[in-house]
């Protein structure tokens, strides 16, 4: 028997959740138990139908996406939550991270990767969009956020780095490269479950929440 993925939508436009219902419906491992048009309707839904994984919207006019997430995830045993973003969005997504996102989708993000991005995240592997983590990085390392000043966080992240062993830290650059845990365990001849352990005991030594965290502290120390 295959093991549904509960999902649930959160976005203001019915347009959108009308679109993602769509299209993870046609999967027959996913399943979406309920849609939100707000995010002060996240914890009711969330303890009602028990989701996997929460498909949030930044932007939503009532409770927004970061102040839904931040509330879920001080939660214990709460659903991983994986923002919708657009590329404008930037800041609020350097929010969503600190809020404990798993990770981000761009809203015309193709079906297909969609759908995939789902099951990795089910699978433990949060999701990290190349085109938005280089525009984080971007903002955050070339000043463009002025609330992250770029000498004090690159001291920061050096020093957090330097809690690693040599493979940990290995295993690091390539998350901040973007590598996937299968490309990384091929790069550096280990199995996809080592990389998992390695990247868990990265998360804890650099009290880092998600993978993202870990690329823009590699990024802030300069390694890649």
């Amino acid at each position: 028997m295959i093991r549904m993925i509960r999902v649930l939508l959160v976005d203001d436009d019915p347009l959108v959740r009308s679109g993602l219902r769509l299209m993870l419906g046609g999967a027959d491992d996913i399943e979406v138990v309920a849609e939100a048009a707000d995010g002060g309707e996240v914890l009711a839904l969330v303890d009602e139908h028990a989701p996997d994984l929460v498909l949030m919207d930044i932007r939503m006019p009532g409770m927004d996406g970061l102040e839904a997430t931040g509330l879920l995830r001080a939660r214990p045993g709460a659903p991983a939550v994986v923002m919708l973003t657009t590329f404008k969005d930037d800041e609020q997504v350097l929010g969503a991270l600190r809020a404990g996102a798993a990770g981000f989708l761009l809203k015309h993000t193709p079906p297909a990767e969609i759908v995939a991005a789902v099951r990795r995240v089910k699978a433990g592997e949060p999701v990290l969009s190349p085109a938005v983590t280089e525009q984080l990085i971007a903002r955050v390392t070339q000043g463009g956020d002025t609330t992250v000043p770029r000498r004090p966080e690159t001291a920061e992240a050096r020093i957090r780095l330097d809690r690693l062993g040599d493979r940990e830290r290995e295993v690091a650059v390539a998350v901040g490269r973007g590598r996937t845990n299968a490309e990384i365990a091929a790069e550096l001849y280990m199995s996809v479950a080592t990389v998992k352990a390695h990247v868990s005991h990265i998360l804890t030594k650099l009290e880092h929440t998600n993978r993202v965290q870990i690329a823009l502290t590699v990024h802030y120390a300069g390694l890649v």
